[in-house]
C-alpha cells in the first residue's frame, strides 16, 4: 500500500463533521478506528461574543503538514486529517477538526491526540477575544499547559 499523505487544510469556513470522516473513510475496508477531534470556541462563562483567529498564511498550513507527517512516522495510521478555521468564530462552533484513522484504535487515539497538542504548542494561529458587551478582550495568552502537553511526547 502507499504510504499515507496527511489531508491539511486552513479556510474560514465551517467543516462538517461526518463529511470529513465519510471523505477519509470511503472505500476503505482496512480501517478498523477512527479517531475525531473537534474543538469549539467556548463562550467563557457567557462573555466572549466571538474569538477571531489569525493565521500566518503559509506558514500555518506548513507548520499542520509537518505535525501531521511526524505523527504518521510514529504511528501506523491509514488516513489522518488536520483542518483549522480562521476568522470570527462564535461561541459553540467549530474551530479544529483532527480525524485519525488506523486498523486499531489505540495508534489512532494517540495521533490524534498527539497532532492536537502539537498544533496547540506548534502552529502559528494567534486569538483576539470579542467580549459580549464590547469591550476589547485582547489577545489570548499561550498557555504553559499546552506546552507541558506537547513535551509528554519528547523522547525521555
Amino acid at each position: 500500500m502507499a504510504p499515507v499523505a496527511p489531508f491539511v487544510r486552513v479556510q474560514a469556513e465551517d467543516f462538517e463533521l461526518s463529511a470529513e470522516v465519510e471523505r477519509l473513510a470511503a472505500g476503505r475496508s482496512d480501517i478498523g478506528a477512527i479517531v475525531t477531534f473537534s474543538g469549539l470556541c467556548r463562550d467563557e462563562g457567557g462573555t466572549l461574543s466571538a474569538l477571531e483567529l489569525e493565521h500566518y498564511p503559509g506558514m500555518a498550513e506548513a507548520e499542520m503538514t509537518q505535525i501531521a507527517n511526524e505523527a504518521l512516522v510514529r504511528w501506523p495510521l491509514q488516513g489522518l486529517s488536520v483542518i483549522h478555521r480562521f476568522g470570527k468564530i462564535a461561541p459553540g462552533e467549530n474551530i479544529v477538526l483532527v480525524i485519525a484513522a488506523s486498523s486499531h484504535r489505540q495508534a489512532a487515539f494517540e495521533a490524534a491526540s498527539f497532532v492536537m497538542d502539537y498544533l496547540k504548542s506548534r502552529a502559528p494561529f494567534w486569538k483576539k477575544e470579542h467580549l459580549l458587551d464590547g469591550s476589547a478582550g485582547g489577545w489570548v495568552d499561550a498557555r504553559e499547559s499546552d506546552d507541558q502537553a506537547a513535551a509528554r511526547w519528547q523522547p525521555k
